[in-house]
């Protein structure tokens, strides 16, 4: 068994009556990339700064290593930190920017300057060494961040929704550069963020924290494929819920999710009545209504699968497997 770089136990951080981190328990395991997905004010950049010391826990542990942080302040963590905004020293050079963190831990200059050069090759910025942050793009402006946390040789790098500020052109492309550098450099990582296709891409295991608490963890894949509550599955993207009075009458126990990406045309199936149609790229999505069980969905399907594009007014029949239903919340 790999030994555990990071573990919280029962952590709660509090601001008078509110609960902005409720009891969280959290194994992060060396040379994994960890996200804590949540909606804004769930608590997630609070159990960070907590993480690397910038705030105290009211209660509960965190071990790194088998060694208790408590007191322990953060430059003596072994933790790295990226923030929402980069926060590079304007007047300072990139070079010294990345040295920053060094110089304040006593290297010498040497050590210095060796570890500068190793970081900057390996984040594709050799020849900009004495270029001001201001005079890079957000790219090279994102990796000088990384290379100033990386800098001391942390244990564990943490990383506060450094993309969140970016347009969405930009923060696709950043992402994709992050997700290659987090491979690449095999360090475990904690990385925060608000968005769900950001936390899967980044991580090989999603935390999502709702009200302070952690309320499911796992992998993309099992979260998506098996989401424990109604509150999960929507916050997933997950639409077609059923509540709980009308999930019974059709002989379920309580909220039900219907997987729609499961139906299937079928001559013998399920009788839907057509309401609206959009095209989503190449394929169609389809407003559906079912007489029979007063449900209204929305079901996406490539053109191919249909003999032709159906139109408003029209019926559909699409078989609806048992493996469709999934019961959320069950009642009582």
């Amino acid at each position: 068994m790999p030994r555990v770089a990071l573990e919280l136990s029962g952590v709660a951080r509090h601001y008078g009556e509110v609960r902005a981190v409720d009891g969280v328990d959290l194994v992060v395991p060396p040379g994994r990339t960890l996200a804590l997905l949540g909606p804004s004010g769930c608590g997630k950049s609070t159990l960070l700064r907590v993480v690397a010391g910038l705030e105290p826990p009211d209660a509960g542990s965190l071990r790194m290593d088998g060694r208790d942080l408590s007191g322990v302040p953060p430059q003596r963590r072994g933790v790295g930190m990226v923030f929402q905004d980069y926060a590079l020293f304007p007047h300072l050079s990139l070079k010294d920017n990345v040295a920053f963190g060094l110089v304040e831990r006593g290297w010498s200059r040497n050590e210095r300057e060796a570890r500068v050069r190793e970081l900057l090759d390996v984040m594709g910025l050799t020849g900009l060494e004495r270029r001001r942050p201001q005079a890079l793009s957000g790219g090279q402006q994102q990796r000088v961040a990384l290379a100033r946390a990386l800098a001391p040789r942390p244990a564990l790098l943490l990383l506060d929704e450094p993309l969140s500020n970016l347009d969405r052109t930009l923060r696709d492309e950043l992402m994709d550069e992050l997700a290659e550098l987090l491979g690449e450099l095999d360090v475990q990582a904690i990385h925060v963020t608000h968005d769900q296709n950001e936390a899967f891409a980044l991580a090989d295991r999603v935390a999502v924290m709702h009200d302070g608490r952690i309320v499911q963890e796992g992998t993309p894949d099992e979260l998506v494929e098996a989401p424990r509550s109604a509150w999960m599955a929507r916050f997933l993207g997950l639409r077609e819920l059923i509540p709980a009075g009308q999930a019974k009458e059709l002989g379920f126990a309580g909220t039900t999710l219907l997987r729609v990406e499961r139906l299937r045309p079928d001559p013998d199936g399920h009788v839907f009545e057509v309401q609206r149609v959009h095209r989503v790229g190449t394929d169609l999505e389809l407003a559906l209504t079912s007489p029979q069980w007063g449900l209204s969905v929305r079901w996406q399907a490539r053109p191919r699968e249909l003999r032709e594009p159906p139109e408003p007014g029209d019926t559909i029949r699409l078989r609806v497997p048992d493996d469709a239903w999934t019961v959320l919340e069950v009642e009582g």
